[in-house]
């Protein structure tokens, strides 16, 4: 597993970097003393999961963490002694896994890092499904689109507007949706 370090304090980032190095199979990839390269340092090591330690999530981190979100979404844990309520809430927003408050036990860090990564995985996996559900009801809205047009034009039925969409689609080669898209886009040229 690759990490990548961010702490703002060398002392507690050695104590962290030494628990990552008691664990099997986990190589420190780089360790930041600023949140405010992360985007770039993301980028450029491409870790499996990005570990945070600070006192408070300021502002700039949660900057360069939604931009890690944005970009290059990685499974983060926030290791912090911040409970306040709305810190919680803007940290899980910019993207963290887990926000852990009130120290670090070497013991923990595995089992933290297992469960962050999984849940990021989950989170993931819904999103691209949420992704896909758009996109289906995207493309439906357009297939409906276009039966209309073609029922209008050629006084056709449903069932017969959708076996042309279905017809020209399999003639060209493409999916039902850029099918009807080609229909509307004709359609609005002819005017």
């Amino acid at each position: 597993m690759k990490v990548l370090l961010v702490d703002d304090t060398p002392d507690r980032a050695s104590a962290l970097k030494e628990a990552l190095g008691a664990m099997a199979g986990v190589e420190v990839l780089c360790t930041l003393e600023s949140a405010l390269e992360l985007a770039r340092q993301v980028s450029e090591h491409a870790p499996d999961v990005v570990l945070i330690q600070t006192d408070s999530p300021s502002r700039d981190v949660l900057e360069q963490l939604a931009a890690v979100s944005a970009s290059a979404p990685r499974p983060v844990v926030m290791f912090t002694d911040d409970a306040e309520h709305e810190a919680i809430r803007a940290a899980l927003k910019a993207g963290v896994s887990a926000y852990i408050v009130d120290g670090i036990a070497p013991h923990r860090i595995e089992p933290i890092v297992r469960v962050a990564i999984e849940r990021f995985e989950a989170d993931q996996r819904l999103r691209a499904e949420l992704d896909q559900t758009r996109t289906k009801l995207a493309e439906r809205k357009v297939v409906e689109r276009a039966k209309g047009i073609l029922m209008k034009q050629r006084a056709a039925t449903e069932d017969e507007a959708f076996a042309l969409l279905r017809s020209l689609a399999m003639q060209k080669g493409i999916r039902l949706g850029e099918a009807a898209q080609q229909v509307i886009d004709v359609a609005a040229l002819l005017g």
